[in-house]
């Protein structure tokens, strides 16, 4: 009956006009992202961030939230119709969906990825709902140790979850690391790395960080390699699917949201990691295995299913433990620290408001995914025709004014700019920037935590295996790492990721 109640709470919070209007304006966004090869959540919700000092938390959040998960639908739709994945997590969907396309089933292999996407995201919101406040309860437990101990499995799943090279995926953690501490020491208020320049003081700006790396690190990319967009499908009919499909769907379906939903929560996992993985595993088990990559309608059920499921389901660590399992995660966290909220199990006791309506919002945001893409193809068709060169001056524009208005301060401008350049030389080096935005939000927050759990035992390192919970953390981080380092499980890693 009190789950039945905070719903109650959650859909009065996203049901009012204001905050639908916002989830609608975030599911649009998102759609409209997601089909623009070359921008994806990230980058938006990066660029967005000084948007939402002007609003109330719920409705920001909200926003931001719907971009996020309205970008794995809008990824599919170019994935199916030109090959071409408007979002990482959508590469799977392209295998098989734009054979469909060739085939003249565009619409069925579109109308699968949107009901697949739909009951996966059905279904990821009433895990969160279900299990995100015993998992509050939980942390509400934690100490400083325990706190510790589970930012570091944090920071090594994200290494061992990362594509490419374990070593690269290392090297980013720690750059991270090392940027969240730059400013003021935590205890002493003494300034680190600041080079003596004053607008340091408080430590590198978060959305200058992100918008120059994922933002203008990825339109240099773009520039460089600026695809030649040739929209094969001009009309799409026949968005009913015949029996014969919807049973050949209903397994993959079922499969890719169980998978998604258990990924999603992993830290460095989410919608890429649960889209790839579903896909190898309906290939292994589906009877029309010879079908695959040739318009298996199973390989556009079973990924889609999973990105959304995997794109909801990690909002629970995030809105529960304060930890981010993916880089849009701890820009949302960022999110919250801008809006005064501080990320964590308080959450739900302190801020109900938020915390039920982010869920309640999640399944209208999913709704309205459907009602906006199915009857929209032929406006998604269009936007794919617009040159990428007339697109990316307005969006370093918007960058420029987002850097600018945080702070109102230059030095966030050319910072941004500086790590944009960063960013660049990192794609074009393979390395993955996301891990360095996980470390940069969790290295102060693990720094402090360390602090002060030596604080409270006057100086006793054996604080952190001493602690059940501390210990078995440390345990299950050691073990992972111990794993992906051993020979045949490395191999086996790079093989897969190079799929």
């Amino acid at each position: 009956m009190e789950l039945l109640g905070d719903l109650g709470l959650g859909f009065a919070t996203a049901l009012s006009p204001f905050n639908l209007l916002y989830c609608f304006i975030g599911v649009a966004l998102g759609t409209a992202v997601g089909v623009l090869p070359g921008l994806g959540p990230i980058a938006t919700i990066a660029m967005l961030l000084p948007i939402t000092f002007g609003l109330p938390p719920v409705s920001s959040l909200i926003m931001l939230a719907g971009i996020y998960y309205g970008a794995q639908y809008g990824g599919s739709t170019t994935a199916i119709l030109i090959n071409l994945p408007g979002e990482s997590s959508s590469v799977v969907t392209a295998i098989d969906g734009y054979q469909m396309a060739k085939k003249g089933r565009a619409g069925p292999a579109l109308a699968t990825a949107a009901l697949g996407s739909f009951f996966a995201g059905t279904v990821a919101t009433v895990l969160l709902a279900i299990a995100a406040p015993p998992l509050a309860e939980v942390a509400l437990e934690f100490g400083p140790a325990e706190y510790f101990s589970l930012m570091v499995l944090g920071l090594v799943a994200s290494v061992a979850l990362a594509s490419g090279s374990l070593l690269k995926a290392f090297t980013m953690i720690v750059m991270g690391l090392l940027l969240g501490l730059v400013g003021s020491d935590v205890e002493t208020g003494t300034q680190r790395f600041t080079f003596d320049m004053p607008e340091m003081a408080d430590g590198l700006n978060f959305v200058a960080l992100s918008m120059g790396v994922f933002g203008l690190g990825e339109i240099l990319r773009n520039l460089e390699h600026e695809h030649t967009r040739s929209v094969m499908v001009k009309h799409v009919s026949g968005l009913m699917l015949s029996k014969a499909d919807l049973k050949r769907i209903i397994g993959p379906v079922l499969r890719g949201t169980g998978l998604g939903s258990v990924l999603g929560i992993l830290p460095g996992g989410g919608a890429m990691l649960a889209s790839f993985a579903a896909y190898s595993m309906e290939k292994r088990l589906s009877s029309n295995r010879a079908e695959f990559g040739k318009g298996a309608i199973e390989g556009v059920a079973a990924p889609e299913s999973a990105n959304n499921a995997g794109a909801q389901t990690s909002f629970i660590p995030m809105l529960t433990l304060g930890i981010p399992s993916n880089p849009v995660m701890a820009l949302m966290i960022g999110a919250m620290i801008i809006q005064g909220i501080t990320p964590g199990p308080n959450v739900v006791t302190d801020e109900p408001e938020l915390f039920w309506g982010m869920i309640a919002s999640m399944w209208v945001g999913n709704l309205l995914l459907v009602l906006l893409n199915l009857p929209l193809i032929g406006l998604w068709i269009r936007m794919l025709t617009i040159p990428y060169h007339l697109l990316f001056p307005a969006i370093i524009a918007f960058c420029c004014i987002g850097a600018f208005s945080v702070n109102n301060s230059t030095f966030d401008v050319f910072m941004m700019a500086l790590f944009g350049l960063v960013g660049y030389a990192l794609i074009k080096l393979d390395f993955e920037p996301a891990p360095l935005l996980l470390g940069f939000v969790l290295g102060p927050m693990l720094e402090e935590n360390l602090r002060r759990a030596m604080l409270l035992s006057r100086g006793d390192a054996t604080v952190f295996v001493t602690q059940p919970l501390s210990l078995g953390l440390l345990l299950v981080s050691l073990g992972l790492l111990t794993a992906v380092l051993l020979p045949n499980i490395r191999s086996k890693r790079e093989e897969a990721f190079s799929e």
